[in-house]
């Protein structure tokens, strides 16, 4: 049982990873100290996907669930629990492309929008 709960709050994590790599540049607009964590962990989440590396968090979780008796899965985080509702078909090197391209557009622009909103805020005071 603990084996269990330990896997889903593995997996609870890696999804809030994954958030925060592709969301976490607005906390900048509000604490500047933000990018300090959201940097490295953007990052790491281009590189895994521009690699094609799995994340150790999913071979973490699928080891806790084997302990607790479940099956494992084979592939990684964004294969076994989204690509399947996002991505139907499966993942591809080019699938991998495109969302190592999506983080870092998104994180481009949101920090684009986070120094605009400090100068703002800057000739405000």
């Amino acid at each position: 049982m603990y084996f269990r709960l330990a896997a889903d709050a593995v997996l609870l994590f890696h999804l809030v990873f994954i958030l925060f790599a592709i969301l976490g540049g607005a906390f900048a607009a509000r604490w500047h100290w933000a990018p300090v964590l959201h940097l490295p962990a953007g990052a790491w989440a281009v590189f895994v996907e521009v690699t094609g590396r799995i994340c150790p968090l999913t071979y973490l979780e699928d080891s806790l669930r084997l302990r607790a008796g479940q099956s494992g899965y084979t592939g990684d985080f964004v294969q076994h629990y989204l690509i399947g509702f996002i991505y139907p078909s499966g993942l591809t090197r080019r699938i991998q492309f495109m969302l190592a391209a999506a983080v870092a557009v998104i994180n481009v622009a949101i920090y684009v929008w986070a120094v605009l909103r400090w100068r703002k805020r800057a000739t405000d005071a």
